[in-house]
């Protein structure tokens, strides 16, 4: 799961994030409403976990700019007060939730859980493609009967390329998945991955290959049985 916090306060947006990084979910944090539509509009992450009272643009209109460009990513919105025409405002704008702040992080977690669930209807534990099994909460890949542990990268990298299977993934959309939108990343970093993720399928013995699209990017390929 990929989560993007908006939020001005800059020690509640890192613990936040910590907490949410604690669980193995992939986490971005930004501090005002102009770059938290800016990131949420690439649709790219499960949840959005967003304060209502935000400099540049209040959380009321990320949510509804998002809406009105069919953004349909679930969105938690945050706030320290706690009038009910606030609550209303926020859910008549798209938002599907609602937290009063001081908050528990346990009950953060479980609305993420409970909204990511809800947008996908079932939470998937593996993702498969041909011979390769893809554990989601063990980082775990397996074939047949050996498996091998990736790392966190590793493990985002093949989620991404799974996920999309024979699709061609573009270079950039990696980077700004696993890396992040205003990283140093280049193309060496996601080659240097994608050269890790082989070495592993080959120890697997698997059948699949990642295939290399000149100046595209990478896609999943598997020979015949």
């Amino acid at each position: 799961m990929r989560i993007l916090i908006v939020e001005d306060e800059i020690r509640l947006a890192e613990a936040l994030g910590q907490i949410i990084q604690e669980q193995k979910y992939a986490v971005d944090v930004v501090h005002d409403g102009e770059a938290g539509l800016d990131y949420a509009m690439s649709a790219m992450y499960d949840v959005i976990v967003l304060d209502v009272m935000l400099p540049k643009k209040s959380g009321f209109e990320v949510v509804r700019e998002l809406r009105e460009n069919r953004i349909t990513t679930p969105v938690i919105l945050l706030t320290a007060r706690d009038e009910i025409t606030d609550k209303v405002t926020g859910l008549d704008c798209g938002a599907d939730d609602y937290m009063t702040k001081p908050f528990s992080p346990e009950e953060l977690l479980a609305r993420l859980r409970a909204l990511s669930r809800r947008r996908g209807e079932v939470v998937l534990e593996e993702l498969a493609f041909a011979d390769l099994t893809l554990n989601l909460s063990t980082y775990s890949l397996s074939c047949g009967t050996k498996s091998v542990h990736l790392g966190f990268k590793e493990y985002e990298v093949l989620n991404i390329l799974i996920s999309n299977p024979k699709m061609v993934v573009p270079k950039e959309d990696i980077i700004v998945k696993v890396w992040g939108a205003e990283s140093d990343a280049e193309d060496n970093n996601v080659e240097a991955y994608i050269s890790f993720l082989r070495k592993k399928f080959f120890f697997l013995g698997s059948r699949v290959s990642i295939g290399t699209v000149r100046k595209v990017g990478y896609r999943l390929e598997a020979d015949e049985a």
